[in-house]
């Protein structure tokens, strides 16, 4: 899934891309209103998240312009005294908000909320895609370089959906196993290099050199989206 994420605030701005690609969903951002309508037009994501002051072009201006042309669930981050946006927010389209502050485990909640309020009334989330991959969360398969889609297992694509989030971008061992298998596995490595070996036999052209998921000695690993070193 790809989110849209908008603040002038840009710590909070990086706090929330930080918990989303933790979370293993694939983020887009912007700090202004114009920016933010250029980045939905064309990145196309799944679900926005704007803050209702914006510079250029208020958040509750963007919500309206993205409403009227797509349904995709929209989150209003409002600050808590501010009760006429919530209700304007609401008018406007938007699906939720949210005061500030907030804890990341309560944003998620709510994005996990109104992505499954989205799924369930039929709009069917596009594929993501990055560099030669594609990836299609609803049918839990990966394409890479124009092949045949591959069916993922539950643990493969939750591995792959993080790495993807994260492209070109080395993330470590620790990180890698929490996010897959939760708090029953602490440091099981050999775990995971068994998981990355069968994830790299549905995606590497040749398993023994691999070039799109590659292994950083002593950290992690990193998904090389078009099997090149950035």
């Amino acid at each position: 899934m790809k989110i849209l994420v908008v603040d002038d605030d840009l710590e909070l701005l990086g706090l929330i891309t930080y918990a989303l690609r933790q979370a293993g969903y694939w983020t887009v951002d912007a700090a202004d209103g114009v920016t933010a309508l250029a980045v939905f037009e064309r990145e196309e994501p799944d679900l926005a998240i704007l803050d209702v002051n914006l510079p250029r072009l208020s958040g509750l201006e963007v919500c309206r312009k993205i409403r009227a042309d797509s349904k995709i669930p929209i989150m209003m981050l409002t600050v808590r005294s501010a009760e006429e946006d919530q209700v304007e927010a609401l008018d406007l389209g938007a699906d939720d908000y949210l005061t500030k502050p907030f804890s990341p485990r309560t944003l998620l909640a709510r994005v996990r909320a109104l992505l499954r309020r989205s799924a369930a009334g039929g709009d069917r989330p596009a594929p993501l895609e990055t560099g030669d991959f594609i990836l299609d969360t609803e049918r839990q398969t990966v394409s890479v370089g124009g092949h045949e889609p591959v069916r993922l297992t539950k643990l493969e694509f939750r591995l792959l959906q993080l790495l993807f989030a994260n492209a070109g971008h080395t993330l470590p061992t620790e990180r890698l196993l929490r996010h897959v298998w939760g708090n029953r596995v602490s440091d099981d490595r050999q775990l995971l290099k068994q998981l990355v070996h069968r994830l790299r036999l549905k995606i590497e052209p040749d398993v023994a050199e691999p070039r799109y998921l590659v292994t950083t000695s002593g950290i992690g690993y990193v998904l090389q989206p078009t099997g090149e070193e950035a």
